[in-house]
């Protein structure tokens, strides 16, 4: 079926490729300058986290669990159990098209004499679905697969009892067009690879008042998608990755033994540089890139604001509620999420749904889709050996 949505296909692939790292303006519009910063692989920046994802997209400084890997690596040594692995499936643009989808896995162990330190890894892989490339008139170019993914590889330790920092290294590869002849761009395309790294801090302290009552702040700050330029074309002209500064709070009560709530915030800034009408000026450096994002700009329009609540029962059953901002001359993302939690032993399940808002270009792709993601902590490896060892004497 995707492939009677030929000019949709050639749309979609332009605007994740970004080569020319160039914004949209709406400057004719109503006399204001409407900017949308854009950059190469946006799906670095796709929530693959139910969780959060029904939480506004909050979730630098949450409580962590397996998918700490995408928000925050400095929290995985305060994870309450030993290993975790958590998956998500993510479908994109549902209202248009059936097979676009984000796709990821990720996973933890601790280790140490008090489980201080902490080893991850996780796996995105989006998949434009099939797709028959035509160019501004229509006419057929090609047909391809166009797909991208990351692979990571994260280290993390408590520096104190309240205190953790984490580092994790990235390796990106991006095939939106390879083979297809981009005469309109006046290249031929290849595929893209780029390395990038987070670095994250992350603190924690809670106060008891009763045994049943302990009331918990965290913070987290992160610096994500650190790393080199890609490119897609022969000219060897270099895009900017979506670098990103986020910092997150969140407060939780456990009001009893029984009700617990946490509310959280995070505050995200993207790392790179705009011209006046909002498009990157990718002969800069990813140094100076970094430190250009800082003085171009109305700064405050350029930050994002995620707000989450979490509710859970008994630990076993959790339900979420969230809104993130996107100030309206810098891509007027605006939208209302909601979802539900569910433990069972070592398993975890959780459903996020984005209430559907705006229209065109400011309707999100997630409006009306859910989001599942299917979770296992767990730290009796070493009882299930010694079990064993036990049996077999």
């Amino acid at each position: 079926m995707a492939k009677h949505f030929a000019l949709l296909g050639l749309t979609l692939m332009a605007s994740v490729c970004a080569s020319k790292v160039s914004a949209q303006s709406s400057s004719n519009l109503n006399g204001t300058n409407k900017t949308f910063v854009t950059t190469a692989v946006p799906f670095l920046r796709i929530s693959p986290d139910a969780r959060a994802g029904a939480m506004g997209d909050a979730g630098i400084a949450v409580s962590p669990d397996a998918n700490s890997q995408y928000w925050n690596v400095a929290k995985m040594p305060f994870n309450q159990k030993t290993y975790g692995v958590s998956a998500t499936y993510t479908p994109w643009l549902k209202d248009l098209v059936p097979d676009i989808f984000l796709a990821y896995l990720s996973g933890y162990a601790k280790f140490g004499k008090e489980q201080e330190q902490a080893i991850s890894a996780s796996m995105r892989y989006f998949s434009l679905g099939n797709i028959n490339y035509t160019d501004n008139l229509g006419q057929p170019t090609g047909t391809g697969m166009p797909r991208e993914y990351s692979f990571d590889l994260g280290y993390s330790r408590k520096l104190s009892e309240y205190l953790s920092a984490g580092l994790s290294m990235r390796y990106i590869h991006s095939s939106i067009a390879s083979g297809v002849a981009m005469t309109s761009l006046g290249s031929d395309y290849k595929p893209g690879n780029a390395f990038a790294s987070d670095l994250g801090v992350y603190y924690t302290k809670s106060k008891e008042k009763t045994e049943d009552k302990v009331n918990t702040f965290n913070f987290g700050a992160v610096i994500s998608n650190l790393g080199s330029k890609i490119s897609y074309n022969s000219t060897g002209k270099r895009d900017f990755i979506p670098m990103n500064l986020g910092v997150g709070v969140a407060y939780t009560s456990q009001m009893d033994k029984y009700n617990k709530i946490t509310f959280a915030l995070d505050l995200n800034k993207l790392l790179v540089p705009a011209t006046t009408m909002g498009g990157a000026d990718t002969s800069l450096s990813v140094v100076n890139g970094i430190f250009k994002s800082f003085s171009t700009g109305d700064q405050v329009k350029q930050i994002n604001a995620a707000i989450g609540a979490e509710y859970w029962y008994q630990d076993m059953i959790a339900f979420r509620a969230g809104y993130y901002y996107e100030d309206k001359d810098n891509g007027d993302r605006q939208y209302v999420t909601c979802g539900l939690g569910v433990r069972y032993n070592v398993f975890v399940l959780n459903a996020s749904y984005l209430v559907p808002q705006g229209s065109g270009i400011t309707r999100n792709p997630l409006s009306n889709t859910l989001r599942f993601t299917l979770a296992f902590e767990f730290d009796k490896l070493q009882d299930k050996v010694s079990t064993k060892d036990d049996s077999s004497n």
